[in-house]
């Protein structure tokens, strides 16, 4: 599954160096890093929801995933600091390009009333964020075994400078934008 690798290598990079008249293939920007986070409000709750959440994520990017928690106590929310909050998982060099490629290709047709992924949800910086609402999308989640439907945020972390080097980036290695 080495497809969206040898893709940004063959197709990607001569089109960014062209489109942006680049000099050398090291300015070109690249893909550094996919994070995968799931943050849970009901670990105090159902301390069971945090083994859950971990085993959908080691199940859908194939990597165990590290625990995340509170930085501080906030009252309001019934939080301590130190407190189990969620998992994450950060992705590179081949996992990471076999996630997104199952990702655009495979996950994201599956949502219903798919059209696309906003363009908005850029930092500024060269960074894509998107949320997904449900674990079910992926082909490794099986219905029956879910206890709960739960959402997840995913980061692509680029070396572009600027939101519009990253979108052309992205759309290039598969990226389904809204037209």
């Amino acid at each position: 599954m080495e497809v969206l690798r040898e893709q940004y290598e063959k197709e990607v990079v001569p089109a960014l160096m062209k489109k942006f008249g680049y000099k050398s293939i090291m300015q070109v920007p690249k893909l550094e890093k996919i994070v995968i986070n799931i943050g849970l409000g009901d670990t105090k709750e159902n301390p069971k929801s945090l083994d859950n959440a971990m085993a959908d994520l080691t199940a859908i990017t194939g990597q165990r995933p590290v625990i995340t928690k509170a930085k501080k106590s906030i009252a309001a929310f019934k939080l301590r600091e130190g407190a189990n909050v969620g998992c994450k998982v950060t992705l590179r060099k081949d996992k990471m390009y076999d996630f997104a490629y199952k990702l655009f290709n495979i996950s994201l047709p599956r949502v219903r009333d798919f059209r696309g992924l906003s363009k908005n949800s850029f930092d500024g910086k060269g960074n894509y964020s998107l949320g997904i609402k449900e674990q079910l999308i992926f082909p490794e989640i099986e219905y029956e075994k879910i206890d709960k439907t739960r959402g997840m945020d995913i980061i692509f972390v680029t070396t572009a400078n600027s939101d519009e080097e990253a979108r052309e980036l992205l759309t290039l290695l598969g990226m389904p934008f809204r037209a």
